[in-house]
């Protein structure tokens, strides 16, 4: 159980762990190690640095570069501060960066040096920043992050913060094409914390190290590192996904809990010394975000020898909902395919288009009531309403429950596509496609891929007389979205089907590829 006694906000966490253990090792970084009295003085440093410049009481503050120890200090210094971490996907075009840091109203942006350029592009069209600060050193009128933090009084300000406050804001795409900032309170993360801590996968002992190898705009990336140092482990971070660094730093850092969606699991098995590491201390692995293959899951068990444990949920619900636990990934269990059974305090159901619950072995949509469950979508009222209805949020996938209460995901009811754990949703693939002078109809659909799980497709209607190209198709969208949502194959055909009211029966275009699957999401 994780003890939250002391604990009413984020904020508490690094001043209640200051207090117990001081000296000892919140985060290591590069060789760098941040003691939990550090971590807990920078934090206020930020804190009162970002009051300092300006930004008001639930401000986003952005945050755009690959994962540093810099990344925790800034979040605790906006939740003592009553402000929302803001992490903004570094993978993502220009446009789509612009759109997000003025969609959340960014006052305050952090930036690492390999964005410099692009954000020195867009920030003339991002009128609520005030102030940019660079991570990695200064850039023109931009201070230096390590010279800004020093300079700011290092005495907690002690803000009384409210509950309901929004603590952390993710950005996840929509169907419309537009991305949507999903609101995280302190109420949902202390609820997070009740949960999870009561799970074997997610009780860490003081000291213990827990690599925290995800992106941190990635809700999985943020609470590997909240749920590390809420529990005074240490959290090791790595800046990119490297799968021989990390193979070496689980014997050197003696590594207990690690967190890895299913392409870095096939990766790490990929590497010719994966079999030569000592994995003595690693107890549980955790992994999530995208569906794997039995024969990779049966593989990671017998060479980790460690325990694993599958996590479904979704960044509005803060990654909450349902876990696969240790017991079930024996093969004779028939389990493996499941993405398991409710946490203790959610309402997990699959429902009709009526929102009745189904009989068990139907499937229907996946419903999600708990108090992890979001506040709601950022500026987007209808969203919100759409996506929480009678306290329970509808997620928008489809399943079904078997005899023994294990969930199987068997669909998507929405369109978004995951490949190797990024949501990528057709409409803005559509929309970027749309704009080639060649193109007079698209549509976008996920088709199986042994190493993502998922890859894009792109099927395209040409204009009378044109003869565009897969690799010219291809070319035109990196230009205008991030890479890891462009198309990896390009068909073309004449028409595409439709239904009476002109809705694309993207069913109809995904069934040839998915056919002899027994599920349609990989």
């Amino acid at each position: 159980m994780i003890d939250l006694s002391n604990i009413g906000s984020l904020a508490d966490i690094t001043r209640v762990q200051a207090g117990l253990r001081g000296s000892e090792t919140a985060i290591w970084f590069e060789g760098r190690e941040t003691s939990y009295a550090a971590l807990n003085a920078r934090a206020s440093q930020v804190a009162n640095g970002l009051i300092a410049a300006g930004a008001q009481t639930q401000d986003r503050i952005g945050y755009l570069g690959k994962n540093t120890d810099f990344f925790y200090e800034i979040a605790f210094g906006c939740a003592k501060s009553r402000m929302a971490m803001t992490g903004v996907n570094w993978r993502l075009a220009a446009p789509e960066l612009q759109f997000i840091i003025s969609d959340a109203r960014i006052s305050v942006l952090f930036v690492g040096a390999e964005f410099y350029e692009v954000v020195a592009q867009i920030m003339h069209e991002c009128p609520d920043l005030k102030m940019i600060v660079g991570l990695d050193h200064s850039w023109g009128a931009w201070p230096a992050y390590g010279e800004w933090r020093d300079q700011q009084n290092a005495a907690d300000p002690m803000i009384a913060i409210d509950p309901e406050d929004d603590v952390v804001q993710l950005y996840t795409s929509g169907t419309t094409g537009l991305p949507k900032g999903v609101q995280l309170t302190h109420r949902n993360y202390l609820a997070f914390f009740a949960d999870a801590g009561s799970l074997d996968w997610a009780s860490y002992g003081v000291g213990e190290a827990v690599m925290n190898a995800m992106p941190l705009f990635h809700v999985a990336g943020v609470n590997t590192g909240y749920l590390t140092l809420v529990q005074g482990a240490k959290a090791v971070l790595i800046r990119d996904i490297d799968p021989g660094l990390i193979l070496s730093l689980i014997p050197e850092q003696k590594i207990a809990y690690a967190f890895w969606v299913p392409a870095v699991i096939r990766l790490l098995l990929s590497m010719p010394n994966v079999r030569e590491i000592d994995y003595s201390n690693l107890k549980q692995v955790f992994y999530g975000a995208s569906p794997i293959a039995e024969a990779v899951l049966t593989a990671a068990v017998e060479v980790m020898d460690a325990k694993f444990t599958q996590l479904y949920g979704l960044t509005e619900t803060v990654g909450g909902g349902t876990f696969l636990p240790p017991d079930a990934h024996n093969p004779a269990w028939g389990k493996l395919r499941s993405c398991g059974v409710p946490w203790p305090s959610a309402i997990v159901k699959v429902v009709d288009q009526d929102a009745n619950e189904v009989a068990q072995g139907d499937v229907g949509e996946i419903v999600i009531s708990a108090d992890f469950v979001m506040k709601g979508y950022w500026n987007r009222p209808d969203a919100t309403a759409d996506a929480i209805k009678n306290g329970f949020f509808h997620t928008g996938d489809a399943g079904y429950f078997d005899e023994d209460g294990f969930l199987f995901i068997h669909d998507r009811i929405k369109d978004m596509i995951v490949s190797g754990g990024e949501n990528v949703y057709p409409a803005e693939v559509e929309n970027a496609i749309f704009g080639h002078p060649d193109v007079a109809d698209v549509a976008v659909i996920g088709v199986p891929d042994e190493q993502w799980g998922e890859a894009v497709k792109a099927i395209v209607v040409p204009k009378p007389d044109t003869q565009p190209t897969a690799d010219g198709i291809i070319a035109w969208s990196k230009e205008r979205i991030a890479g890891f949502k462009t198309p990896k194959s390009v068909d073309f055909t004449d028409a595409l089907p439709r239904n009476p009211s002109g809705k694309v029966l993207r069913k109809d275009l995904r069934e040839p590829f998915w056919a002899g699957h027994d599920r349609r999401v990989s």
